[in-house]
């Protein structure tokens, strides 16, 4: 059967569904979710193709890495785990290699190239050393977009006059649909920036008990908008609190809906056809 829903970003293949990533993949079916696991760095990266490789439809990956893995980080548990080789890696970062990337790209079960992008949260306003890093990454990461014709799945925190400034000097590199930018939190000018270099957008559980998205999603055209999770973190109502998982996409949905002034089943159709443009997703 044809999905009714799309997590358009989520991480099953982290260490918090190390137990039970089967059961979060079936309960997510069993609502009519079709899913893309989103890699950060190689081994989550790797894994997220992995668990794709199980299921014929409806499971999805991207390979990338993520801006705080380029150099040392901290280190979170629910992604990596609590081993110490888990450790050691958030400790010494990780240049991107764009020849192991290439090749788990080339997978067919590969959508996009991501979550790469910019991330200024964790680091001290003038690392200038930690930005250029990510910045070289991600330029990396958009020439390999470019090479394998498959959009590109951007985190961006606190960075969005850069991030702008860095797409902007890339729009040949670009396709039509470029990619997505995820659980974005910029402001309406930054959207219309975005929207102008064709990017679409995905909010996740936070829009269902935070009022500040509300503007920014009424301004972007529906046909722009995907749905998602970012599992396991920030889960919506009810289920705030809670590890997230695919499944309760469909509260994401709900509120979209209501935000737009339309119905679910309507929204729900948007965010598959969206999907299907920008994802590929069959």
């Amino acid at each position: 059967m044809p999905p009714k829903f799309v997590d358009a970003h989520t991480h099953v293949q982290f260490a918090a569904f190390e137990n039970d990533w089967r059961d979060a993949i079936k309960r997510a079916k069993n609502q009519g979710v079709a899913l893309v696991n989103v890699g950060t760095q190689k081994d989550t990266s790797r894994r997220a193709i992995e668990v794709a490789e199980h299921y014929h439809h409806g499971v999805y990956a991207t390979v990338g890495l993520h801006p705080i893995h380029t150099a040392k980080s901290f280190h979170d548990p629910h992604e990596l785990g609590g081993g110490e080789a888990a450790r050691s890696f958030t400790s010494r970062g990780e240049e991107f290699d764009f020849e192991y990337y290439r090749k788990l790209a080339l997978n067919s079960k590969v959508l996009a190239i991501g979550e790469c992008g910019l991330d200024y949260y964790r680091i001290d306003p003038n690392a200038a050393v930690e930005k250029e890093k990510q910045k070289e990454a991600l330029l990396a990461q958009i020439e390999l977009a470019k090479e394998v014709h498959k959009p590109l799945m951007i985190h961006c925190r606190e960075a969005f006059s850069d991030l702008v400034d860095i797409l902007d000097s890339q729009r040949d590199a670009l396709l039509d649909d470029p990619g997505i930018i995820h659980f974005f939190t910029g402001t309406e000018n930054d959207a219309g920036k975005l929207l102008d270099l064709g990017f679409s957008f995905t909010f996740g559980g936070v829009i269902t008990f935070a009022r500040s998205y509300d503007g920014v999603i009424r301004a972007i055209p529906v046909d722009r908008i995907l749905s998602e999770t970012d599992a396991p973190y920030v889960a919506p109502l009810p289920y705030r609190g809670k590890r997230n998982e695919p499944a309760y996409v469909v509260e994401v949905v709900q509120k979209l809906a209501e935000l737009k002034g339309i119905s679910l089943e309507e929204m729900a159709n948007q965010i598959l056809e969206n999907a299907r443009r920008v994802l590929r997703i069959s």
